[in-house]
């Protein structure tokens, strides 16, 4: 996530769009694109671009005609991915994936809709976003979405001690962030 799509940044937006400020509401819809975009990405590996856009443009619609509903002293992420979730959820019910959905909502309601499950992963984000981006991406891939070395590897057209090398150092430079050596 990066400084404008952190949670202080996209809250003070949804604050100044729920006080009439459009040019705020229009720079949190063009941010939460973003996010929805990466988010549904992740999730939808076979779906079509018009599937993910539809999905997208479902969700920034949910969030139209709910955003009267937003507990001013709630995280607004956590709200905002809720709506995101069961849409998908209703995306996969209405492909006939009714039993992923239903196993999906349960381990989700479970893990993540903890808002300090939510905190972690804006943390481990903006750590994220110091590294330069090929890095960030095999740090997501096989350390946060369980990929293997190999399979990252293929995919990215690296060889698998290129992948191994890299993700070393930037665990590494990760530490040093950590312990404010770097």
């Amino acid at each position: 996530m990066t400084t404008a799509h952190s949670e202080e940044a996209l809250k003070a937006l949804m604050l100044l769009s729920l006080d009439g400020d459009e040019a705020a509401y229009r720079r949190l819809l063009t941010a939460l694109r973003v996010l929805l975009v990466g988010y549904y990405s992740r999730r939808m590996a076979a779906a079509t671009r018009a599937d993910m856009e539809d999905l997208v443009q479902e969700t920034l619609l949910a969030l139209h005609s709910r955003r009267s509903t937003y507990d001013r002293n709630r995280p607004f992420t956590a709200w905002f991915f809720s709506i995101a979730r069961y849409k998908l959820i209703d995306h996969h019910r209405g492909r006939g994936g009714r039993r992923l959905a239903e196993t999906e909502l349960d381990d989700e309601i479970e893990s993540d809709f903890s808002e300090d499950r939510l905190t972690a992963r804006m943390d481990v984000e903006r750590l994220l976003d110091g590294l330069p981006p090929r890095q960030q991406e095999l740090i997501r891939q096989v350390k946060l979405e369980g990929s293997s070395v190999a399979d990252t590897a293929t995919r990215t057209g690296q060889s698998e001690s290129a992948v191994k090398v890299s993700i070393h150092r930037a665990l590494k430079a990760l530490g040093e962030r950590l312990r404010g050596t770097s």
